[in-house]
């Protein structure tokens, strides 16, 4: 697996950059014993790619790099020798890692047309085919992520102070949840799916062949940065592509720990880890991929697509937006605060999925406060900034346009903020407004607004009134309430009485609409994404007789014989009286 840094001259390979303590955890109680074990970034990156194109235009790399022809390897082609590649220890730290790729055929024009070209050549001679191929692939994946258990739980601790629980949970067990669905079912979802066929060509074949789209982009956001590079990625390979992965250059720790790492795992002829920021992104994305998949923010998400459009490349979006939460005024306060409480928090409230927003009535907002501090106290103690268990923002930047959110309606829990650690507490908006700062953008922070709203039919035109949601929750004693605010709105997916979960199944496709995305994926979608579903016939050389019928001269006994062997007809309704 090849590992690409940013280019010489405006992102240095990541092992080049200067280390030192991030100074927004120095004084942290809670990060000192991770710190003692690895070291972060002194340098801030100073512009991510989810505000690409959103201020200046940008400058191409002032120098180029070197082209991607043949490379020297660090991890075997079939992956059995994980962990045990040059280079690669299977105990190693954040710090420590693989001896870069060394590539030494330069490349004119775009710096990363030699490595799709190099993916490629190694993708048309069919080595990625063979199941065999896939499953020491994707059974590699499973040795990384058992191996480097540690060290991905430090690297988010130190990215945003995940805590070792979420990290566990979001980053270890679902990745590994897709996993080992994709290798138990991943025999049957190669095999050929054969369809119905007409009178004519009863004898013949008729099948669907999933076969791989090639060379595929993944490009990952930094609030989930190891399960929302690696179950895509889980699919990408079950379906038999090459991969180029590139990590947000915001979770830094996370970034350099993939890219160090990951490479000792996977065959460097078909897998390869690009790094850097805005400028590196936008020059990859020139090149000519056969399937993107992109998960961040809908602005960004527009970019995307537009440089995938220049060559008609297929994308996946995994964007983001406001999710309504509906609270009638039939529930169970209690486990409706328990619950919102935390999918709101979880992750500090950096979940693209997560409840942006309550609508009830002022009734119920007046209920559901008590229940909401009771449930943020229980989760995070009465100093939610002392808990082990409440994350941190992931950047200045971020933590800024979140304190601007606070202004808006009035705060009736928490409210509280540290800009050195970059802690925003567990907070509640009352009685904000549809015009309010936090109703302009997903909030995706620790800030749940609360929007007063008449009755359920009022709620339901709100959500209608605004973009189609990554989610929409609804939460109700009485099914018929839940049920319509199913029927009558649209979204990506849809939880009643809970938040986050119906996320962790593997048997329901994950995706968006419109302005939340594209696509979908998770268990078998996640393969039928990356897979072409080519339509086949293998006809008979021979029965030449059968097909008379169709040549000219026409006549209208070949008509009436055409239209006996090729039409399909209604089916009969019967009604039970």
């Amino acid at each position: 697996m090849a590992i690409i840094p940013g280019i010489p001259g405006i992102s240095q390979g990541l092992w080049q950059l200067p280390w030192a303590e991030s100074p927004h955890n120095q004084d942290s109680p809670k990060h000192r014993a991770t710190l003692q074990r690895a070291t972060t970034l002194s340098m801030e990156t100073s512009s991510s790619f989810q505000q690409l194109g959103m201020q200046q235009p940008l400058e191409p790399p002032r120098q180029q790099l070197l082209g991607y022809g043949k490379c020297s390897t660090t991890g075997s082609d079939l992956g059995k020798d994980s962990g045990k590649a040059a280079g690669c220890s299977g105990s190693s730290g954040i710090g420590k890692g693989p001896v870069p790729m060394v590539c030494s055929t330069p490349c004119s024009g775009n710096p990363y047309a030699g490595l799709v070209s190099h993916l490629r050549a190694s993708w048309l001679s069919g080595k990625t085919r063979p199941m065999e191929y896939r499953v020491a692939q994707l059974e590699a994946l499973g040795r990384f992520l058992d191996d480097k258990k540690q060290e991905i739980l430090e690297a988010t601790e130190l990215d945003m102070g995940k805590p070792s629980f979420e990290a566990f949970f979001s980053e270890i067990l679902l990745c590994k949840n897709e996993l080992n669905v994709t290798l138990n079912n991943l025999s049957q979802w190669m095999k050929d799916e054969h369809v119905d066929k007409n009178l004519v060509m009863q004898l013949d074949s008729a099948f669907i062949r999933k076969d791989p789209y090639g060379v595929v982009l993944i490009i990952a956001p930094w609030n989930y940065p190891i399960q929302l590079f690696l179950v895509p990625l889980i699919g990408a390979i079950a379906a038999g592509n090459c991969v180029i992965i590139k990590p947000s250059e915001i979770s830094k720790n996370t970034e350099r720990l993939i890219a160090e790492t990951l490479s000792c795992y996977l065959d460097s002829d078909c897998f390869a880890v690009v790094t850097g920021g805005v400028p590196e992104t936008t020059r990859l994305l020139e090149n000519k991929f056969d399937y993107i998949f992109f998960t961040g923010s809908p602005s960004v998400g527009r970019i995307v697509m537009t440089a995938a459009a220049k060559h008609l490349t297929p994308v996946t979006l995994e964007l983001g937006g406001k999710n309504p939460c509906y609270v009638s005024d039939t529930c169970d306060v209690t486990n409706v605060a328990r619950r919102v409480v935390w999918g709101r928090f979880f992750n500090a409230g950096q979940t693209c999925i997560a409840p942006d927003y309550l609508l009830c009535t002022l009734e119920m907002q007046e209920k559901l406060m008590p229940a909401l501090r009771e449930a943020i106290t229980e989760f995070f103690g009465p100093n939610p900034r002392e808990s082990p268990d409440f994350g941190r923002i992931v950047s200045d930047k971020q933590f800024q346009r979140l304190r601007v959110l606070l202004g808006s309606g009035r705060v009736a829990i928490g409210g509280q903020t540290d800009e050195a650690e970059r802690y925003i507490a567990p907070t509640v908006l009352a009685d904000v407004l549809p015009s309010d700062p936090a109703m302009q953008e997903e909030v995706f922070g620790p800030i749940l607004p609360i929007v007063v709203v008449a009755n359920m039919d009022e709620a339901i035109d709100f959500i209608n009134a605004r973009p189609r949601p990554l989610a929409v929750y609804a939460f109700s004693c009485d099914s018929k309430i839940v049920n319509q605010v199913l029927e009558r709105t649209s979204s990506g997916g849809f939880c009643g009485n809970d938040t986050l979960m119906h996320f962790t199944l593997t048997s329901l496709p994950f995706g968006g609409i419109g302005n939340s995305g594209l696509g979908k994926y998770h268990g078998k979608f996640t393969f039928d994404t990356f897979s072409l579903h080519r339509g086949c016939l293998h006809r008979s050389m021979g029965l030449e007789t059968l097909n008379t019928p169709r040549y000219p001269p026409y006549t209208q006994q070949k008509l009436g014989l055409l239209t006996t062997t090729f039409e399909v007809k209604r089916r009969g309704t019967c009604t039970l009286l």
